[in-house]
């Protein structure tokens, strides 16, 4: 990043450098690495003060990948192993087969198991193929669940339309609540209710500065300053005010400013201080 482009951002952001640091607990490099932008990527990331971030596995296509960048990035770039549940498919026990080993020595091993979990929004239309598509989602995080309690690692759990079904299959599966984050959280009150009181957490997103979320605000609200963590989520779910353009780990700045401002009342600092003791603390970084 040349100076020109370090001075631009330092403007946008009205501050010095390096004011706080963030962790963005949930982004996905993918697209970046294939367009050989990771550098300016973590670039704007520095400049905004963002000093980590998590780039989250989703199928066995990426897995290498994101180890390779947090080998190459130290103590910047962390990673996790796990199959999304829309990436679940016929042969979903190889790949969730071969993810411990990535735990086993050698290169830098990740930092937690997942993104896992059920989405029922994205079935297909046809009943029977939704029918055998949530049958093999629903094999495929139990799988994934007994390997994270063998591992004893943080899980990243990913719930759309199946809030109950997902929190029952943790429960059934022993693994231990105080490690499991259920990351883009967008149900409400009583929901994050019920994970704080098995003594997990929700990680939130740039939905909180969304007009139409006020159920999500409540939520982080509830669940306090002292249990929250903030990601991105990038490419997806930019922020306001860059909505409508790609999303980057920079931009976890202004939903990390919106929550200290608008929904717990406090410093920019003070909400950086604790959502990065939040987020090291969780995954042992």
């Amino acid at each position: 990043m040349n100076i020109l482009n370090a001075r631009s951002i330092k403007q946008e952001y009205n501050a010095p450098f390096f004011p706080m640091t963030l962790i963005d607990t949930h982004t996905h490099l993918e697209s970046y690495a294939r367009q050989g932008a990771v550098d300016a990527i973590l670039g704007r990331a520095r400049a905004a003060g963002v000093e980590a971030m998590i780039t989250v596995g989703t199928s066995g296509e990426d897995w290498l990948r994101y180890r390779d960048l947090a080998v190459a990035h130290p103590g910047t770039v962390h990673y996790s192993v796990g199959l999304h549940p829309c990436s679940v498919g016929e042969n979903w026990a190889d790949e969730i087969a071969s993810m411990k080993a990535f735990w086993a020595g050698g290169a830098r091993h990740p930092v937690a198991l997942g993104e896992c979990g059920l989405d029922r929004f994205h079935l297909p239309k046809a009943a029977a193929e939704a029918e055998k598509m949530f049958a093999w989602q629903r094999a495929a995080f139990a799988a994934q669940l007994a390997l994270a309690k063998s591992l004893a690692c943080p899980l990243i759990v990913h719930s759309r339309g199946a809030f109950p079904e997902t929190v029952a299959m943790i429960d059934a599966s022993g693994v231990d609540w105080g490690r499991v984050g259920f990351h883009c959280f967008s149900e409400g009150v009583d929901e994050i209710a019920e994970l704080n009181r098995r003594g997990g957490r929700g990680s939130f997103t740039g939905i909180l500065t969304y007009k139409n979320a006020d159920a999500v605000r409540a939520a982080a609200k509830a669940q306090g300053l002292a249990r929250l963590m903030v990601e991105t989520d990038a490419p997806w779910l930019t922020p306001m005010p860059h909505r409508g353009k790609p999303n980057e780990p920079a931009f976890v700045r202004h939903t990390a400013e919106f929550a200290a401002r608008d929904i717990f009342g406090t410093s920019l600092d003070e909400l950086a201080r604790v959502t990065t003791a939040n987020a090291k603390t969780f995954f042992g970084i």
